[in-house]
């Protein structure tokens, strides 16, 4: 992933923050609430929905207005996209399940890494709550650094070569 701002840092903040209750942080008033959460499994499962397909399918229970109003605050949120259809909204997830949760765990590690002077105790933390889980996680981690480093070292190639070949056309 690349350094700065990312799509996470535009939508995260909002979401979740556990980070921040675990560091007595004042969370903020913008996280996803039960109804929030509902609606938006309710759109993963439909791929997109209007607020009448809604209230007329798995949220029976929910008055119009309040779906109405709970899509909307998830659009502000940046979690769903919507295109006009007639009179109406067409909603859909802006981000997979899966990414989503991606998206949370960078933040959370984000935050972690922010919120510690020494960069290595939350690396060390992490390193032994994957041991208490499961140590094959150790082994799959090992394996994404792995595969990092990999990355890193053939884009580091590439930039190098394609610095070596600029030198040579200016030379010539």
């Amino acid at each position: 992933m690349w350094r700065g701002f990312s799509r996470c840092d535009r939508i995260l903040p909002h979401i979740f923050h556990p980070v921040k209750r675990v560091f007595h942080f004042r969370a903020s008033s913008s996280q996803l609430g039960p109804l929030e959460e509902r609606l938006l499994e309710a759109l993963w499962e439909r791929g997109h929905a209007t607020v009448r397909d809604l209230v007329d399918g798995a949220c029976r229970d929910l008055a119009y207005t309040t779906v109405m109003t709970t899509l909307d605050r998830l659009f502000k949120k940046n979690l769903l996209l919507r295109e006009v259809e007639g009179r109406a909204f067409r909603y859909s997830p802006r981000l997979s399940r899966e990414e989503l949760h991606r998206e949370v765990a960078a933040h959370a590690f984000r935050q972690l890494l922010d919120a510690s002077p020494a960069s290595s105790l939350p690396l060390s933390s992490l390193v032994e709550i994957l041991t208490e889980r499961d140590t094959q996680l150790l082994d799959d981690l090992r394996q994404v650094v792995e595969a990092k480093r990999r990355e890193l070292r053939n884009a580091d190639a590439r930039k190098q070569s394609r610095s070596n070949e600029s030198a040579s056309k200016d030379k010539a």
